[in-house]
């Protein structure tokens, strides 16, 4: 029995089975327990013993659904998540995309006795919630699944519409754009960011570039249809012809999402939120949404106004916000192809960096037309990809069976930067006795800050070498 050898010669194997497709990128994970980015891929495994002439060992084995070979990355089912996904962020991130439509509006109208620093508390909050509550609704979405969470944000969302379209007070906008209809924004976008990661592997950063680009399609469109609607018909039905399209889209939304593995519940643990801020490179990811978001909503808020008071041609102005829409369409979409092909860290930093820098490049010093214009379309460029690649970025070191509550966790940073960063730039400007100067700092240097953030969390995960992560 000893002389029986139990290797394979290896000139008797076929290696074609295992070469029929490219080997899936294998990118250590920062946690303990299994997930779809630490199982060895068969692929690697066997032609690596094949180059050695050792034994062919059998494909390694997961938890069904788990192995990184399991996921569709393609198909009719998976490819309508997408689309269901785009017609979510459309209706959600795309009205988000407006809020310098909102505080414009405000600041002239029903709101002119307050002060513009006042006024950005509400789409500040708006954003917060939508945001923030990624921490409850990923929790909820790991133990029930996006069906109801979808079906009842929806309506949640839908309503907040209808309240928005009677409001005249500031307490009355506040209770139902900043936390009704944002409550139901969260719910829907974090089952459509969610669910396509489960059905995404190799592609999964260019599947959720595809699906954000609907919010950049939003913030073209919108803005567009308010800034006409509300001088024929009124902010009121104006807001109720948005409630209705986006009953529409997310109704379509609902049809179309799934999640590709069954949900597991379980009881709460408050460990489950604590955990992965134990993790160095997930806690140096949430510092770099914080900075990122902290900043990135001032254009939004701000440009109109700003470029009003720099003389900007008036014909110009209400479409300042659409041009930043509609080039971070491809901000969205390219970067998340390029993160698939050069590694989605390295494109979050370029992004980060991009958009930091051209703030304190183009819009400190621009002052004219061309200036301002040139900055919108850069910065949407520069911006787009984040909302896309950020979520990759903490599946590509998480458990995909905990994907929503960590995704939620580091939104939750996200959103803090995202509620205080308008208000303290509105502050910033009243200090500054109505110059956006102050404000335009702030904004480049704490994106700039996210870069940073980022190149800590790359180095932590793979040190300063130059290869795809």
């Amino acid at each position: 029995m000893g002389g029986v050898s139990t290797e394979i010669p290896k000139d008797s194997i076929d290696p074609s089975p295992y070469q029929s497709r490219p080997s899936l990128e294998r990118i250590q994970s920062q946690t303990h327990s299994t997930n779809a980015n630490i199982f060895p891929e068969p692929e690697n495994v066997i032609e690596a013993d094949m180059e050695k002439g050792g034994v062919v060992p059998l494909p390694p084995s997961g938890p069904p659904g788990f192995n990184p070979a399991d996921f569709p990355d393609g198909g009719i089912v998976a490819w309508l998540v997408v689309a269901g996904g785009f017609c979510a962020l459309f209706s959600t991130f795309g009205l988000v995309n407006c809020v310098g439509v909102f505080v414009n509006y405000y600041v002239e109208h029903p709101l002119s006795n307050y002060s513009e620093s006042t006024v950005s508390w509400i789409t500040s909050l708006q954003v917060f919630m939508m945001s923030g509550l990624n921490v409850v609704m990923g929790r909820l979405y790991d133990s029930y699944g996006p069906r109801w969470l979808l079906i009842i944000g929806t309506f949640v969302y839908v309503f907040g519409m209808m309240m928005l379209s009677l409001s005249t007070e500031y307490y009355q906008i506040i209770l139902s754009q900043g936390i009704v209809s944002a409550v139901g924004m969260s719910a829907v976008f974090n089952c459509a960011t969610n669910s396509v990661i489960g059905w995404f592997f190799k592609k999964r950063a260019a599947a959720l570039g595809i699906m954000v680009s609907g919010s950049s399609l939003g913030g073209v469109i919108l803005p567009i249809m308010m800034e006409h609607l509300i001088p024929k018909i009124g902010f009121g039905w104006t807001m109720r012809v948005l409630g209705f399209m986006f009953f529409g889209l997310c109704g379509f939304a609902c049809c179309t999402i799934k999640s590709r593995l069954p949900p597991r519940k379980k009881p709460f643990h408050i460990m489950e939120y604590v955990r992965p801020l134990r993790e160095p490179v997930f806690l140096c990811i949430a510092f770099a949404a914080f900075f990122f978001f902290w900043g990135m909503f001032l254009p939004f808020n701000y440009i109109e106004l700003q470029a009003k008071q720099e003389g900007i041609s008036p014909d110009i102005i209400p479409y300042l916000l659409p041009i930043i829409n509609a080039v971070s369409i491809p901000g969205r979409i390219l970067p998340g192809f390029l993160g698939d092909r050069f590694g989605r860290f390295n494109t979050m930093i370029f992004i980060a960096g991009l958009s930091g820098v051209i703030t304190l490049a183009l819009w400190v010093p621009g002052k004219s037309t061309a200036a301002t214009v040139v900055y919108g379309a850069v910065f949407g460029f520069a911006s787009g990809g984040f909302i896309s690649l950020l979520p990759a970025v903490v599946a590509q070191i998480s458990d995909i069976r905990e994907i929503g509550t960590r995704t939620g966790v580091a939104f939750f940073f996200a959103a803090l930067g995202a509620l205080t960063g308008s208000p303290i730039g509105g502050a910033i400007v009243s200090a500054q006795g109505g110059k956006f100067l102050g404000l335009q700092l702030f904004c480049g240097i704490v994106m700039t800050a996210s870069m940073a953030w980022f190149v800590l969390s790359r180095s932590l995960l793979v040190g300063f070498k130059w290869i795809k992560v």
